[in-house]
């Protein structure tokens, strides 16, 4: 027990208890045993150290800064880990946890692939030889994305090239049962030119093969992704925030 909150019993439990909920089932790796704990209808997790944030939780805000403040009580949650929690404002937070940093985001999914894009064909699946070049991309177009080149994280990386050019890459970051789109760019030069519509639409394609659900996150204040998102078939919205412990 931790405090109020009743432990739960693993993976299963879990998913049970979110209602298997795409979330939840993109954030619990097929074989992830994660720490869990049931408080006033929320749940919430701590996965292995190996399988990347802290945890996060699943319900209620309020309910929800209640649990980790309780679990911070008791030393389960330190100082400078990651929690991806319920959309919670700063009030909500002031005097009950330490925050270093905090960020609003929604996780977006889609339920069906999405409208053809013009020039999908165009959309391939990268290699090792493409790696100088996909590295420098990033670099220039969106360096401070947390998916870069080596990060164990990603499954694959796609891409656009014009000619001997690599102008738009986005990595494969699925987890779990779910697909996940992570790190889509376009290179300075080529944005407005429907590439991200064409690459987005490419990949999910792509991952729509292999998963029944394939979602992204996007900050809230990038209002033209999320209108390009929504167009592409990610209609379904699950606000979260993201929480750096101080």
């Amino acid at each position: 027990m931790i405090g109020a909150a009743r432990a739960v019993p693993g993976r299963r439990a879990v998913l049970a208890a979110t209602g298997h909920h795409p979330y939840v089932r993109h954030v619990l790796g097929r074989d992830d045993e994660p720490r869990a704990w049931l408080l006033d209808d929320v749940t919430g997790w701590l996965l292995p150290a190996e399988s990347g944030p802290a945890g996060g939780a699943f319900g209620a805000a309020g309910p929800a800064v209640g649990l980790v403040a309780a679990l911070r009580a008791e030393g389960v949650v330190r100082a400078g880990q990651w929690l991806h929690l319920p959309r919670v404002g700063s009030a909500e937070l002031t005097g009950r946890l330490p925050v270093a940093r905090h960020s609003d985001w929604d996780f977006l999914w889609a339920a069906a692939p999405p409208p053809h894009q013009p020039g999908e064909e165009r959309v391939v699946r990268l290699t090792e030889a493409d790696l100088p070049a996909l590295t420098a991309l990033v670099d220039e177009a969106f360096p401070s994305t947390t998916s870069r080149p080596g990060d164990p994280r990603v499954v694959d990386w796609y891409g656009i090239r014009a000619g001997d050019r690599l102008v738009a890459c986005g990595a494969d970051r699925s987890r779990g049962v779910i697909g996940f789109l992570a790190g889509l760019t376009v290179a300075p030069g080529e944005r407005g030119r429907g590439l991200g519509a064409v690459l987005t639409a490419g990949m999910t394609r792509a991952l729509f093969a292999r998963y029944d659900h394939v979602a992204l996150g996007v900050y809230t204040h990038n209002v033209g992704a999320l209108r390009l998102y929504r167009r592409l078939g990610f209609t379904h919205v699950l606000p979260r925030s993201s929480v750096q412990l101080g």
